[in-house]
């Protein structure tokens, strides 16, 4: 440098001749380490291979600057006041964390199974801030205590999703997308709290990391649709508008301010980098406020303490060093600096990258202000573009901005960045202002930084190509490598170079599911998502993360509320592997509405197999108003409900007298039957389904002898349900004939109740009649006492058997009335319908004809013991008369054997006749 920079330098050392251990402990890289020694630690910067992709967000957050990135219009990329910042405002993906006093590793188990796992470590802050921990003293005393405290802490998101989408689907969809990022926010936020104060080490704890780290993906995985997509429908609104020509005297900001309204690759990208730089900025937080690597005004101090000294001629400092203090000495001279400086200039220069990687190139300038290299802050100011507003003419002169020898300073800045003798993070701090993408990529280990490094450079190519095409220059423009100027770039091209990279860890976490999601939303390539998706329901549907399933779920619907056709049985086929999670986690207020956006037929499958789970009367209401709310076909569900439980025994329906074990007892099973018709009876309008499906289960039971459950089933139905379905007809007005199938369902279902009331009064009366009294009795050798008391058990047993018979009787002409109701049913006969104007149901029919052949027989056979136990023979032989009337043809419902019994029963009943001096039918006999 020059003699007046030396004289300067000399200056400075006259006036601060005094030793670095005595200034502040701020100033001093020295007394910094004596501080940390005390307690004081400072904020460490983590960008090696050693922090890959899985990063807690810092404990100090900087705010998001969504506005900043995230395209409004259609020319929001240039919307701020220097064009220039869309080339040099580079923000995220930076690795920036705090290191903790105790790291926990850990290994994200939800990832184990995909094919991208890699072992990664996290670092997490182990102290707990004052304010935060009275603040959340109950999320520590309960969280902490869970087998799993993150999958708990973060269960909240499944409904908080769904409200979020009824809240916003109908207002703007891009609202819709910011409170899916919100909800995920607030969810890292909650566990970072809870991996701060945990124990290192805990399994549990590293199931609850992996959670955080698979929410911090979805997060700034919403943010990047919002951005993108916001973008791309904006650009599909103004497909095929003209967009004015910059004129030949436009200036570098005007002729970039037209690129990119017009080119939507060169937006769409500078959309990326923004993205990954504002993630790197959500990490990065405010480190940069708390660190001081030099004194405020001086720089190199330890270098300057010794040149000082042996100015002085203090001897003891024998190494040789620099002689001289300017930015470009070590390089000129080929001397080093004093071993501290040299440190400190490699981690200043780390940090200074990780602003320039997080987009805070403003925040880098002023770091290297407060830290005595305003040269460095100036070499950091000339990416802006040349702008001269007065060129056109104009009353007010205006100031002129950016850099006019701008192809010069970036020429310079390749050239460092090739330079060998600068540290590695400068020179990549200088091929990220140049796009030397070589030397960029040198000091990228993640996929975040890979891609950020690619697209960054990108969009830096395309730029300068647009403004050496189109602009005209005052010089003549220094020479740039031709892989620069020239390149002919593409999004594919660029994850194709990912894949072919010879980073160990970037391969791997190219494999990971939210990079591979988050590739093909900035390849715009929808149809090669849901392949993805599906290769990845194909290989491992059960082992696919919950909130995975969550993301790609509410991603699906998202694109259906924007109209965008994609892969409908891919799509289904998420809807359905996430239906079956909320059932399976037991969110049941929320599987109505996902099950409303499956196909119609699917969606009546998928909510009735649910609701065959639910059992309690409360829930089940609460299950059908939730899905008509959702504007599923409550009755459709319904009844599918029932008939797959009703479908569920494969028994045949066979004669029950030919099974060889008949247990009428009612089963597990059975009482499923019999509580399933509750789905049918909740609302009024169902009661001729309910009566169609109650039939059928009820001869089921029947043909099984299994008259309790038949009784129970029958039970559930209302007794106001035949009112109920004649109420509907009458809406419809006279001339409405009622449908066939319900006319049929009501005659069956009467003709059931009267099987039932016919067997139930059998068995009271069967029972009764088991019960008479028994007459006292008394020896003959009894004495007076006992005589006595014989008479008045014998008067006694005369009134009891009197109101026995009396009630016998009465039982028996009401057991003989409703027999005779089953076999004599009016309208055709029992079981027979009275309209064959119906779609054919060979089932049905063939159930209600072997059901005439088990019952009326055993009918017949059960007043015969009636009539025969209460010596009414002459009544027994009048029944063959009604089993062989033509009218009534009661005879065809039995087989040879039933026949066979049922004459040698009437033959047992002419012998009582005969004994009784009566002829074989029961009549006087003639002399």
């Amino acid at each position: 440098m020059s003699k007046v920079w030396q004289e300067s330098m000399d200056r400075q050392m006259g006036a601060e001749s005094f030793s670095p251990i005595v200034r502040d402990v701020e100033v001093s890289r020295t007394s910094l380490r004596r501080s940390a020694s005390k307690g004081k630690s400072v904020s460490n910067l983590k960008h090696s291979k050693d922090f890959p992709s899985i990063h807690p967000l810092s404990a100090t957050r900087a705010h998001i600057f969504h506005e900043t990135y995230t395209p409004q219009t259609r020319i929001c990329p240039v919307k701020q006041s220097d064009v220039s910042a869309i080339l040099g405002s580079i923000r995220p993906s930076l690795r920036v964390s705090t290191t903790p006093e105790m790291p926990l590793k850990y290994i994200p188990e939800d990832e184990t199974d995909s094919p991208g796992f890699t072992r990664q470590r996290i670092s997490l802050k182990s102290t707990i801030e004052t304010g935060s921990f009275s603040e959340d003293i109950t999320l520590s005393a309960v969280m902490l205590r869970e087998d799993d405290p993150g999958l708990t802490a973060s269960a909240s998101l499944f409904p908080n999703f769904l409200e979020s989408f009824l809240k916003h689907s109908s207002s703007a969809i891009f609202d819709l997308i910011e409170s899916y990022e919100a909800n995920c926010k607030e969810q890292v936020n909650v566990l970072q709290k809870i991996v701060n104060r945990a124990t290192p080490g805990q399994q549990k704890f590293s199931k609850t990391a992996s959670v955080l780290w698979f929410l911090q993906q979805e997060m700034v995985t919403w943010r990047l649709i919002g951005s993108l997509y916001r973008d791309r429908i904006e650009s599909g609104v103004e497909e095929g508008m003209m967009f004015e020509v910059a004129a030949p005297n436009a200036t570098e900001k005007t002729i970039v301010e037209m690129l990119f309204q017009r080119d939507s690759l060169i937006r769409q990208s500078q959309i990326v980098v923004d993205w990954l730089e504002s993630i790197a900025k959500d990490e990065a937080g405010n480190f940069a406020e708390n660190i001081e690597f030099y004194a405020k005004s001086v720089y190199w101090e330890n270098t300057l303490h010794v040149l000082t000294q042996r100015r002085l001629g203090i001897s003891g400092f024998s190494r040789q060093l620099v002689t001289e203090l300017d930015p470009d000495a070590p390089i000129r001279q080929k001397m080093p600096l004093a071993d501290l400086d040299r440190e400190d200039d490699a981690r200043f220069m780390k940090y200074l990258f990780a602003l320039i990687r997080a987009g805070m190139t403003d925040e880098a300038q002023r770091l290297c202000k407060r830290c005595g290299q305003a040269w460095r802050a100036a070499t950091l100011e000339g990416w802006k573009l040349y702008h001269d507003p007065n060129l056109n003419g104009g009353a007010i002169l205006e100031p002129v901005e950016g850099n006019p020898n701008r192809g010069v300073w970036k020429a310079c800045c390749w050239r460092m960045a090739e330079d060998e003798q600068f540290n590695r993070y400068e020179r990549a701090i200088y091929a990220a202002l140049s796009g030397n993408l070589k030397q960029l990529l040198s000091v990228c280990d993640t996929w975040e930084d890979c891609v950020w490094a690619y697209f960054r450079v990108m969009v830096d190519s395309l730029v300068e190509q647009e403004i050496r095409a189109l602009s005209t220059p005052v010089r003549e423009l220094e020479e740039l490598p031709k892989e620069y100027t020239e390149a002919n770039w593409t999004l594919e091209a660029i994850f194709e170079e990912l894949q072919a990279t010879d980073k160990k860890q970037v391969l791997e976490e190219n494999k990971a599911h939210y990079h591979i999601i988050q590739k093909y939303i900035i390849l715009g390539d929808i149809d090669g998502l849901m392949d993805e998706f599906q290769d990845w329901l194909a290989k491992c549907r059960s082992l696919l993360p919950a909130h995975l399933l969550r993301f790609m779920t509410h991603f699906v619907l998202f694109l259906w509320n924007l109209g965008l056709q994609t892969k409908e049985d891919v799509c289904t086929d998420i809807l359905k592997t996430y239906i079956e999670l909320l059932i399976k986690a037991k969110h049941t207020q929320l599987i109505a509405f996902y099950v409303s956006h499956l196909p119609p037929e699917l969606a009546v499958a998928q909510y009735s197999s649910f609701l065959e789970t639910v059992t309690e009367t409360e829930q089940q209401k609460l299950c059908l108003d939730l899905a008509r709310e959702a504007g599923l076909d409550v009755a459709a569900v319904t009844k599918c409900v029932v008939e797959n439980i009703r479908k569920k025994d494969a028994e045949e329906f066979t004669h029950h007298d030919l099974s060889p074990s008949l247990d009428t007892a009612t089963t597990k099973e059975d009482r499923m039957k019999i509580n399933v018709i509750d789905w049918l009876v909740f609302d009024p309008t169902q009661r001729a389904e309910a009566l169609k499906q109650s039939n059928a289960i009820m001869r089921k039971f029947l043909a099984s002898k299994k008259h309790e459950a038949a009784k129970e089933v029958f039970s559930k139905i209302p007794q106001d349900s035949i009112a109920e379905v004649y109420t509907s007809w009458e809406d419809y007005g006279m001339d409405f004939m009622p449908p066939a199938e319900e006319e049929n369902a009501i005659r069956e279902h009467l003709c059931i109740r009267a099987y039932l009331e016919a067997h139930e009064t059998f068995n009271r009366w069967f029972k009764w009649m088991q019960s008479a009294p028994q007459e006292p009795t008394i020896s003959a050798s009894a004495s007076f006492t006992e005589t006595v008391a014989h008479e008045h058990k014998q008067k006694k047993f005369q009134n009891d058997y009197k109101r026995w018979s009396d009630d016998l009787e009465r039982l028996t002409n009401e057991v003989k009335e409703k027999i005779c109701n089953v076999l004599l049913f009016v309208n055709g006969g029992w079981l027979i319908d009275i309209r064959e104007d119906t779609d054919e149901d060979a089932e049905r029919s063939h159930q209600l004809s072997l059901l005439r052949q088990l019952c009326l027989p055993m009918m017949c056979f059960l007043l015969h013991t009636v009539l025969h136990s209460t010596k009414q023979y002459q009544q027994c032989l009048k029944l063959a008369d009604v089993i062989a009337s033509e009218q009534h043809k009661l005879y065809q419902v039995f087989s040879k054997e039933e026949m066979t019994k049922f004459l040698r029963l009437l033959r047992e009943s002419s012998l009582m006749l005969l004994d009784q001096n009566l002829d074989p039918l029961g009549y006087e006999l003639q002399p």
